[in-house]
């Protein structure tokens, strides 16, 4: 007796890259002892078998129900709008890697049953892939070629070729595949020019490129001994501005040290003239009290003589002025007027 039987012979095992569209196939033949509803079902099976399965979409009693798995709502149909016709096919469109699972599809119609399982694996294409030149760029050294893909599913292999010149790989390069570098042992300049890396995988391919400049050395000893005299020459600029710096606030300090130590207080020295007159006003009310008997033996100071300004000390602080040898006359025997007769010094001037 013939029932329900899965027609399908499409391989049970696709590769996508993220972003494009699958179909998973699900085709099927009805017997004529099969006479019960036709129900129609995708599952996902879990990688944890502890876990339950998820529906996906179902077809039942003449109805389509999409709405189970939130993750592919909007994602996801049948092939046809009525899958009653035999073909219970899905298509996923946009795939991301987090579709990949196991998927399996089930028809039933009673008595007959049956099922069939697709593995789905969704990779990613390598993208934003970049080269790079570790080492410097000089005859005699040993130069490598970075190549890294930032985004890509496993795995990535990489492959490096020149794309100018002799358009073939220096003798003395070592590729790695796996981790995408490309040595160049003691480079020479014949190795300048530009270099391609193509990062792939199963489901697609990203490129980049570099370009290789190799040079003579550069002349270390030069560049250390100008750096050696920048050097110093900078500090010989630095010393010169704080020696002016400081002598600058040298003066500075000097200037405010003078400027305290005058004192406000003390009055401005009189001048010679008002002395002068002073001391001749005092002579001729000195003269004018004299009697005419007393007269005889003074000799007159010249005006000219004008005295300094010494001479206005005080007696105790004055030592080079002696005392007068003139004894004044006893003045109550003589019943005179008393008059002062004024005494020479030595170097002429009025006592």
């Amino acid at each position: 007796t013939r029932s329900l039987t899965i027609t399908s012979v499409d391989p049970s095992m696709f590769e996508k890259a993220q972003g494009e569209k699958v179909t998973l196939p699900c085709t099927f033949e009805l017997s004529e002892e099969d006479e019960g509803p036709l129900d129609i079902e995708w599952v996902l099976i879990p990688a944890d078998n502890q876990k339950k399965e998820k529906i996906i979409i179902m077809y039942a009693v003449d109805r389509i129900y999409n709405h189970y798995y939130a993750a592919l709502t909007g994602r996801m149909e049948f092939t046809t709008l009525d899958p009653r016709n035999g073909d219970a096919s899905l298509v996923i469109q946009n795939l991301k890697a987090a579709d990949t699972g196991t998927y399996q599809c089930k028809v039933k119609k009673a008595p007959g049953v049956q099922s069939r399982k697709i593995q789905l694996t969704v990779l990613v294409k390598p993208a934003r892939t970049k080269c790079s030149i570790e080492g410097p760029q000089e005859i005699g050294k040993d130069i490598t070629l970075k190549c890294a893909s930032q985004e890509g599913s496993p795995l990535l292999s990489y492959d490096w070729r020149r794309v100018s010149g002799t358009r073939e790989l220096p003798a003395t390069s070592m590729l790695n595949k796996d981790t995408g570098e490309l040595l160049l042992k003691n480079a020479s300049q014949e190795y300048s020019g530009t270099y391609s890396c193509v990062a792939s995988n199963r489901v697609g391919t990203d490129e980049c490129s570099v370009q290789l400049n190799v040079t003579p050395p550069v002349n270390t000893a030069g560049i250390i001994v100008g750096a050696i005299i920048g050097t110093l020459l900078g500090l010989s600029v630095l010393t010169f501005i704080v020696f002016c710096c400081c002598k600058k606030h040298r003066e500075k300090k000097y200037e405010k040290e003078v400027h305290h130590d005058i004192r406000e207080d003390v009055p401005p020295p009189k001048s010679r003239s008002s002395t002068a007159r002073s001391y001749i006003g005092s002579n001729r009310s000195s003269l004018g009290s004299m009697s005419p008997s007393n007269m005889e033996g003074y000799t007159k100071t010249p005006y000219s003589q004008v005295p300094s300004e010494d001479f206005e000390r005080a007696p105790g602080q004055n030592p080079s002025f002696a005392p007068s040898k003139v004894a004044a006359p006893n003045l109550s025997r003589m019943g005179a007027v008393p008059v002062m007769i004024p005494a020479q010094s030595k170097d002429g001037s009025i006592v």
